[in-house]
Parts: structure tokens; sequence; C-alpha cells
């Protein structure tokens, strides 16, 4: 289980709303960031506590993803407005995504940018670590489940949207991936050596997710190991992958996963050239999609074109 906090306008129709999403397995409701401990309701709203209205959401990340969660978030929101969503105004309002792993910030950064494209304003929705959070009176929690007709800033129609959405990035993965694809992503295994797709390939472009797109490593950094996969010095970002300890078939490694999509990779070790940093990424082909230098701007990687052209 994951957790992430956001604040986004009046907290009883913004819990009612994530609760519908499959996935979210809890939600409770509080005041976040702000100046004062143990705030009430009337602090927040007229003593100038600094807190945010917020909902802390707890989901199943083999269900639900970060960045479609992020990506219904938006939806609900007026992500321009400051300290205003619906018709309520007032500090206790404004919009924010808070983060209590430190790994979450590239996700919701890359979202923001994301975002951020759609509109001539700049985004308002602040995105920090979680500071603080104090659960709201017991009254505010599940308050449309227990007051139906009660006032709510979010519109019907999302609510709809949210009992019936599927997040594509964890739906059919059978039927996207090949089974060797999904074997290895979702199951941890491990693909022949010398017997995949892009250990010998040294085009230049970038290779991401198989399951997401999420941009993971760049040509520049990719090298020839001798190993039989593909090897690479660095990940574009340490913040977009996960490194676990592995102690399967009685080995001692450290596994590496992707952030958004949670989809094994491979390994890191450290014995890559010391010209390099000395790390080696010891990544499975089938993990990845290889996206050519020359179609990086159509499929929607064009900021990280000059990383490629460095090479």
């Amino acid at each position: 289980m994951k957790e992430i906090y956001v604040a986004g306008g009046c907290f009883w129709g913004t819990e009612k709303y994530f609760e519908e999403i499959d996935g979210v397995k809890q939600t409770d409701v509080g005041y976040a960031n702000g100046k004062t401990e143990n705030p009430t309701y009337e602090d927040v709203c007229h003593n100038d506590a600094g807190h945010a209205e917020t909902v802390h959401i707890t989901y199943d990340e083999n269900v639900v993803s970060l960045p479609f969660l992020l990506d219904m978030y938006f939806a609900i929101i007026d992500p321009t407005s400051v300290n205003k969503q619906g018709n309520d105004v007032g500090s206790q309002y404004r919009t924010g995504i808070y983060y209590t792993d430190d790994g979450d910030a590239a996700v919701i950064n890359y979202a923001i940018q994301k975002l951020q494209k759609q509109y001539d304003k700049p985004i308002a929705i602040e995105v920090e670590p979680l500071k603080n959070y104090y659960p709201a009176e017991a009254y505010h929690q599940k308050y449309l489940d227990k007051n139906p007709t009660g006032y709510c800033h979010i519109g019907k129609i999302h609510f709809a949207k949210a009992k019936s959405a599927k997040d594509p990035m964890k739906k059919d993965l059978k039927k996207r991936l090949s089974a060797l694809q999904y074997e290895v992503t979702q199951l941890n295994a491990t693909e022949p050596a010398y017997d995949n797709e892009y250990y010998d390939t040294f085009e230049p472009g970038i290779y991401v997710d198989i399951v997401s797109g999420e941009p993971l490593f760049v040509s520049t950094d990719k090298f020839e190991s001798g190993c039989g996969w593909p090897s690479f010095s660095k990940p574009i970002d340490m913040k977009m992958i996960q490194q676990h300890r592995d102690q399967s078939h009685g080995l001692e490694r450290i596994e590496v996963r992707s952030k958004q999509a949670n989809s094994h990779l491979g390994h890191v070790f450290n014995d890559g050239p010391e010209e390099l940093g000395g790390m080696r990424f010891c990544i499975n082909s089938a993990a990845l999609k290889f996206i050519p230098l020359a179609k990086m701007e159509e499929a929607g990687y064009k900021d990280l074109i000059s990383l490629v052209k460095e090479q």
C-alpha cells in the first residue's frame, strides 16, 4: 500500500470522489502543512492556521498508479486558481499535492509539467513533502456518505467517471504485453542473455517502460558490458526508479523497478566502467521499449532530445 495527500477545495467532495476509484483502499480528511498543531475547523477557517483541507489517500499500487490518481485529481480542480475552488475561497481551499515518499516527487513534478502545457496561466498547485497532517473532526469524515445531499463543489458526472475509471497502465496487462514482457515486469522473471531485443542495440534514442511509457534510460548512457543484457551507467533520473534488496535464487542483489508502473526492470551492480561512474544497470529488454531519436518528438519525448544529442 502507498499513500498520497491531495488538497482540492472542500474536502467533503474530494474524499467521496477518490473513495470511488478502483484501487483506493482508504480515505480520510484532515488539515495539512499548516503552522499550528492540532487545529480545529474553526482554526483553519478563521484563525490563520495555514492548513489546507486535505484528503489522505491509501492505495494499492498493483491496481492503480500515482500518475493515474494525479490525472483524476487534475480533472476535478481548476489548477490555475489560487486559494479558490468552486464557491470556496480562502487559503484552506488551495490546491496541493503532499507526499511522504521522496521518490514520488519526480512523478508528481513530471505530471505537473505535462499539465502546464495545457494552460497559458501558471499552474498553482503546490507540491511539497508532507510536513504535518491532523485528521479533521469526526463529522467531516465520510461526510457525503452520511449526508448524501450535502454541499459538494464536484459535479455528479465526475463521481460517475470515478466509479467506472480503470487505470490504463494497470488494465489488461496480459493482453497488452507479450508473455515474456508480462513475466519480466510483473513476475520478476529474467529473459535469456544474448537472446533479447536490445542487448546489442546502440542506436541513438531513449528507453521507456514497456508498461507506462515513462522514460528510464538514454542511449548516451548505454555501454557494452559483455553480460548479454542492456547495460546503462545510470537512469535518466534516479528518482524515477526504485531499488530493493533481492535475495532470490540464493543471491544477494539490488533489484531495480520503475517508479510509476512498479515494473521489474533488472538489477544494478557496482562493476560498471569507472569513467562512467562505476555502476551497471543490467536491464531486461522485455521491460523496455526503444524510441529512436528520429521518432522521439512524435512520441511525446521532445523535451529529452537534448539528452540524446549529447552523445
